[in-house]
């Protein structure tokens, strides 16, 4: 299913749907040729029930009882700040906002941030090379009130990709303000911090310093074909320093942490990640999910690289030992282990099946974390190996569920998503395979 797929909150942003964004808006005029175009294209169904659904709630939420007050609206600056007032105060109440009205108002306006995050971080990174043609429009940019950016979707003197921004904008600001009540409610803060604290007071080794790391490069030779790793050494920093550049060869950077089991010092790289709002997002659009609850379940979560196979087997042990140490029972759930062959199961877009992993989810102390678990070799092949390089998935993943067509439609940035795509992966292949 892609993000279109489905009819809720997204299909507003779908520019084949009912919900186009027209090059002009809506108007107070019954018979228009915009509103003759709208009523065309909802004229019975599920689109004709989510109009009005959308339609009352915009109405409600402006104070207004038809399209002709929203252009009387447009011209009122006096009541538009007071409209703007009562529209903070609705929305904190609708995502529980504890605080003053001062407060209230910058909590929703991170959640402008937070919208704004999402196009920059795929304009900064997946969409690099298409910087230009993404960029957002500069007063949209610059605008956090969602009564001023719901007037602009309205509003004639603005262009076509404006207004549609804007209601990108408010969509993506609806679905931040889900994940942050979502955040407060099951308090991921504080178990982020509880997390760092089980790791640090019971899984990392007591002779190494928190937060102490001891660099190493492995240094891997890679198949001509698709790039997977053929054979690998570790080596010092200095070892490093005086290796030349050659085809098919990489050098990797690990900074490891140790753990002890019995009287043994494992080296083991690790990587802890609490999923930022922007990625939540994005992680929503993918799932065509509107609910944060059901789409983010790895909000919490740990990759690993040891250097053997039978090491990843320590670590998952020490771990559940380690939660008893701490007085919490450990269990481990969808656990999927490929790094002695098979396949494992996944319903994520671009996902490579073959991917070598030991991945599961951990659940003590009340908290649910996702473990991933590499060797150095299944590591290497993670991050370099043709079709299956995380580099290449983050761009796989955007395409093939529908995201970036959904945030950046033809019509109005002129990129044809199939040739972005291929383009990006060539791109994207040629600096994962330089030295």
């Amino acid at each position: 299913m892609s993000a279109t797929d489905k009819d809720n909150i997204f299909s507003l942003l779908d520019q084949n749907g009912p919900f186009a964004t027209g090059d002009s808006p809506p108007d107070g005029e019954l018979f228009s040729l915009e509103n003759r175009e709208v009523i065309r294209k909802i004229r019975s169904g599920s689109a004709l029930t989510r109009y009005r659904v959308v339609r009352n709630q915009i109405f409600e939420f402006l104070e207004v009882s038809s399209f002709a007050d929203i252009e009387k609206l447009l011209g009122d600056k006096t009541l538009q700040a007071k409209i703007n007032d009562r529209a903070y105060k609705l929305l904190g109440n609708m995502f529980g906002i504890a605080g003053n009205e001062r407060e209230i108002i910058s909590r929703v306006n991170s959640y402008s941030k937070t919208a704004d995050g999402v196009i920059r971080y795929l304009r900064n990174k997946v969409l690099a090379n298409y910087a230009s043609h993404i960029e957002i429009t500069n007063e949209i940019d610059i605008a956090g009130s969602p009564v001023e950016l719901l007037l602009i979707t309205y509003n004639k003197k603005y262009h076509k990709k404006a207004r549609f921004e804007a209601k990108r904008k408010l969509i993506l600001m609806l679905l931040a303000g889900s994940i942050d009540q979502r955040e407060r409610e099951t308090c991921i803060e504080a178990k982020f911090s509880d997390f760092l604290n089980f790791l640090n007071d019971y899984v990392w080794s007591k002779n190494n310093l928190i937060g102490q790391l001891d660099p190493v490069y492995l240094l891997s030779n890679h198949d001509s074909t698709n790039f997977i790793c053929r054979d690998l050494r570790i080596i010092s920093p200095e070892e490093a320093a005086k290796v030349k550049p050659a085809k098919g060869r990489k050098l990797t950077l690990l900074k490891r942490r140790r753990f002890r089991t019995g009287n043994r010092e494992i080296p083991i790289y690790v990587s802890i990640r609490k999923k930022p709002p922007e990625a939540k997002v994005l992680k929503l659009l993918r799932k065509n999910e509107e609910n944060p609850a059901v789409a983010v379940d790895d909000e919490l979560g740990l990759m690993g690289v040891v250097d053997s196979v039978p090491e990843v087997k320590t670590f998952q042990k020490h771990l559940t030992q380690s939660a008893i140490n701490a007085d919490s029972f450990m269990t481990l759930e969808e656990v999927s282990d490929t790094l002695q062959g098979g396949s494992h199961q996944s319903s994520s877009f671009g996902s490579s099946t073959s991917t070598p992993m030991l991945k599961f989810f951990a659940k003590m102390s009340g908290m649910r974390v996702e473990f991933i678990v590499h060797t150095n070799e299944s590591y290497l092949n993670y991050m370099y190996q043709k079709d299956v390089a995380h580099d290449e998935y983050e761009v796989k993943r955007i395409f093939d569920s529908g995201v970036a067509e959904l945030l950046f439609p033809r019509d109005i940035y002129y990129l044809d998503m199939k040739q972005a795509k291929e383009k990006l992966i060539r791109w994207f292949r040629s600096r994962i395979e330089e030295f």
